[in-house]
């Protein structure tokens, strides 16, 4: 689909010298250099718009990926990832992007993104699409300490977190008692790694699944792991804490520039008595800040509950999500704080219902069912 704007500087002014042109592209005629050398760049750029992303996506799941660009003079000007997730006996659903927290339009100007996302709206009319999702991040908002502050409460945020010019920096940062916690840790016989080899994805993955199923969550499955780590290459590494060789805590973190982002990371309950969660967040944290990352994105918790206090107390902020999304009527709603977009009809009854059959689901019977579940869950 091709979008021919009337002549437009930039900054959204009328200008004869700038004519624009928004343009839809399949993953597959992308001129993949071009786009990720803009995403590299840009300001607000996250880990998730490589295109490593869109392809590992299509890879392990099948769901075509597409990208609109705004091209002005022969560049690249703004950029809108997408992934066309097609569901069995349902209308498909344009997302931006799927399994993970945020992604949405890079692009030169505010008014530029907007046309980004009008385009792609249109692409969803056009392709009778169920909806378009759109998440974004918005700039940070000062709370109070310990609480919300004036972030209404089930507020959904991303937490983000500065990281100085070397490990020991960001230890000697720490307040005593995590610094405590993270020694306590040591003396408990836990051991940490992080590694960047294909195969630490085999010591991940039992972690992973036991952790979801007793979250009663259908888990995803070990091919989007590994398609993750073939599209990523060295910018995947994964931390893994051990007791006697026995992996006890998995985390995997993806990098991008400067920054750095840990979309997944699990324990298995019977040893969290020993503190692996400690151990596996400060392994990953100091080996992203020696290898140049300045920020880390802690990734999505709910205002002032225990994954927020967890995140704050290693120095991270909260920066408020927008989900947007789009439908054929032209209905739209912008949301911080509601349910997933894969089950606005699950009431608060039924969710905990579902989870406690699934919780006692056997460990290889969830493995095989959950990837074909999770696959058309864009959340």
């Amino acid at each position: 689909m091709s979008v021919d704007l009337a002549p437009q500087a930039l900054d959204g002014s009328s200008s004869a010298t700038a004519e624009l042109d928004v343009v839809v592209v399949a993953l597959a005629d992308l001129d993949v250099a071009a786009y990720d050398r803009y995403v590299h760049q840009h300001p607000d750029v996250t880990p998730y718009h490589a295109s490593a992303w869109l392809f590992a996506v299509e890879r392990a799941y099948g769901h075509p990926g597409k990208v609109v660009l705004a091209m002005a003079d022969g560049q690249l000007r703004g950029v809108l990832p997408l992934v066309w997730v097609q569901r069995p006996l349902m209308a498909p659903v344009l997302s931006s992007l799927p399994f993970c927290d945020l992604a949405g339009p890079l692009a030169d100007s505010p008014d530029l993104s907007l046309k980004l996302i009008a385009a792609a709206r249109d692409l969803a009319r056009q392709q009778r699409a169920g909806r378009l999702e759109v998440r974004r991040s918005q700039p940070s908002v000062v709370s109070s300490p310990g609480a919300g502050g004036c972030f209404p409460a089930g507020t959904k945020v991303r937490m983000l977190a500065p990281l100085p010019a070397s490990s020991e920096a960001l230890f000697a940062g720490f307040k005593s008692k995590l610094r405590s916690q993270i020694r306590k840790a040591e003396k408990n016989g836990l051991a940490v790694s992080v590694c960047d080899q294909d195969s630490a994805i085999d010591e991940f993955y039992p972690v992973f699944a036991r952790n979801m199923l007793r979250l009663g969550s259908p888990v995803h499955s070990k091919g989007w792991f590994q398609s993750l780590k073939t599209a990523y290459g060295r910018q995947l590494r994964v931390g893994l804490v051990t007791l006697n060789e026995m992996p006890v805590g998995a985390g995997i973190v993806l990098l991008l520039g400067d920054r750095a982002c840990i979309p997944w990371a699990s324990t298995l309950a019977e040893y969290n008595r020993l503190a692996p969660n400690m151990l596996l967040y400060w392994a990953l944290l100091a080996h992203v800040c020696d290898a140049g990352c300045r920020q880390f994105d802690f990734g999505r918790s709910t205002v002032d509950e225990g994954t927020y206090r967890f995140k704050r107390q290693w120095g991270a902020e909260p920066h408020p999500l927008l989900w947007q999304e789009w439908y054929p009527d032209d209905r739209d709603s912008s949301c911080q704080h509601t349910e997933t977009p894969d089950s606005p009809g699950l009431s608060a009854r039924l969710r905990p219902l579902v989870e406690r059959v699934w919780q006692r689901l056997p460990l290889p019977l969830a493995n095989w069912i959950g990837p074909r579940v999770r696959k058309y869950i864009t959340l």
